[in-house]
């Protein structure tokens, strides 16, 4: 049978596709008739018409020209990225720009030295201490000290419920005191705006009250019973008690951010408020610190041999940078700041009391309870570079100097390599005593009042400078007049913590 040829489907082979594709690259193509010139446009006529080469200008002048015309950018390159970034600071908010400017525009306060500015002034003024002798430590058997720095006659204001009082140590009690002074002081209390979520909270304390935490363990662990601890005894002693009792009472709904750093527990709430308002996630924030007085921290200071043990010379510790001084002197208090975004308080018609420039926080990581000046230092430079300014900027440094020895020597060494002794520096630790977790905010209130009126007092206690401690323009015997705007207040804690605060006055700022 004839075998019929069958038709090939199959693809060519690549060489015969490519053979194809040389054939068709090697056929000559048709050629295209040019146009007409005259069809064509004329390549300058819309830019005029050709100038020949000696009618042109010379080319440095047009260099010159274009150099003219680049100089305001580089002028602005030249000033530096500081000065790019502190405009933006300030039209920042008007602007709708990266960041917002903070001010203070309510105070309340409640200290060993009085419950209001008047009292507390009265006292700096003429020199007054707020430590006195407590016979009662003597019950506790190994106590050294017998000193405290108490408030004097504070009381639950009568219109509070027992429904919101109930979950209160004296602590949270005063803190919720100091909050609902310094909401009156800003004109907001009442206002939807502290419960409508524009408001937050940036509190803190070195604990709970030490005194339900006491009454609890002693329950709980001596005679191992439940029996009489109610429910509300944990709240009164929770670390975070006072931010809680804060935001219930005046039904607070923003953030609430709880600082428990020690020492710089009150300063870490007034920067963290800041920085909430400051890039945009709140418009108002209650921010400080409060501290109850306990037993329990007397003890842990005398067991660290950090305790002042002038128990018969209660009016002559502490002594802050001193020759002589032994330690220090627990207090206890309350202060809440109210923080707002500037042109919202402008828009409102606030009184400003001050503005916050700038804040730092960062850890020594070196030792639980032995300071480190080089992160002491690196906290004060951060908080200029937030600011923006520079040392000499800086009228005056309110010190955390408590009175201890190394602590006094370390943090004057820090402050002198940022600042030398060109600045008026003083504690306040002398009149108040050591307030722990309340202090940062307590001192930063005094400051701005202190600029305010144009004075600073003085260290109180020191009479002779310890040589190891820094070169500074120490502020000692006697308040000093200063006409200053711009100030710093620092604070340091166990732990390592340390913080800063850059404060001015709103005229300056």
């Amino acid at each position: 049978m004839d075998r019929v040829p069958r038709r090939s489907c199959a693809v060519p082979h690549r060489a015969v596709r490519a053979a194809a594709s040389l054939r068709r690259a090697r056929a000559p193509r048709p050629r295209v008739a040019r146009r007409s010139a005259a069809l064509c446009r004329p390549r300058r006529d819309a830019r005029g018409p050709v100038l020949s080469r000696a009618a042109r200008a010379p080319a440095r002048a047009r260099r010159e020209a274009r150099a003219r015309l680049r100089e305001p950018a580089r002028a602005l390159l030249r000033a530096g990225a500081a000065s790019v970034v502190q405009l933006l600071r300030r039209v920042g908010s008007a602007g709708g720009g990266l960041v917002k400017r903070v001010v203070v525009t309510g105070t309340g306060a409640i200290c060993s030295l009085g419950q209001d500015w008047s009292g507390v002034r009265a006292a700096l003024r003429s020199g007054r201490s707020g430590v006195s002798a407590n016979a009662a430590y003597g019950a506790l058997d190994g106590l050294q000290t017998r000193l405290s720095a108490p408030v004097v006659g504070f009381e639950l204001p009568a219109s509070w419920s027992r429904k919101k009082t109930r979950t209160m140590g004296r602590d949270s009690a005063m803190a919720v005191r100091a909050a609902e002074c310094a909401l009156l002081d800003a004109g907001l209390l009442g206002s939807p705006l502290v419960s409508d979520g524009s408001t937050g909270i940036a509190f803190g304390s070195t604990a709970g009250s030490p005194a339900a935490l006491a009454a609890w363990a002693e329950r709980f662990h001596a005679r191992h019973t439940l029996s009489g601890i109610g429910a509300n005894e944990y709240i009164r002693f929770m670390s975070h008690t006072c931010a809680a009792n804060i935001a219930q009472f005046f039904e607070v709904r923003g953030r609430v951010l709880p600082t428990c750093s020690a020492c710089t527990s009150a300063s870490q709430g007034i920067g963290y408020g800041y920085e909430a308002i400051k890039h945009g996630q709140q418009t108002v924030m209650l921010a400080g610190g409060a501290e109850e007085l306990g037993l329990i921290d007397v003890a842990i200071f005398d067991i660290l041999f950090a305790a002042s043990t002038r128990n018969d010379e209660p009016d002559r510790t502490p002594r802050p940078f001193d020759v002589d001084r032994d330690g220090l002197v627990c207090s206890e208090g309350a202060c809440t700041f109210v923080l707002e975004e500037r042109d919202h308080a402008l828009s409102r018609g606030a009184r400003i009391h001050a503005e916050i420039l700038g804040f730092a926080t960062n850890c020594d990581g070196r030792h639980m309870t032995n300071p480190d000046a080089a992160g002491m230092e690196r906290v004060m430079r951060l908080a200029l570079d937030d600011a923006r300014l520079a040392p000499s900027d800086v009228g005056y440094v309110n010190a955390h100097a408590t009175g201890t020895d190394v602590g006094d020597i370390a943090e004057s060494r820090a402050t002198a390599a940022v600042f030398g002794n060109t600045v008026p520096v003083s504690s306040l630790k002398g009149h108040l005593g050591h307030a722990l977790g309340a202090c940062g905010s307590i001192e930063a209130w005094i400051t701005i009042e202190m600029l305010r009126e144009g004075w600073v007092a003085p260290t109180r206690g020191l009479e002779r400078v310890d040589p190891r401690c820094g070169d500074l323009d120490y502020v000692r015997g006697a308040p000093r007049d200063l006409a200053v705007s711009v100030a710093m207040t620092n604070n340091f804690a166990f732990g390592g913590v340390n913080t800063s605060i850059l404060l001015a006055l709103p005229d300056a700022s």
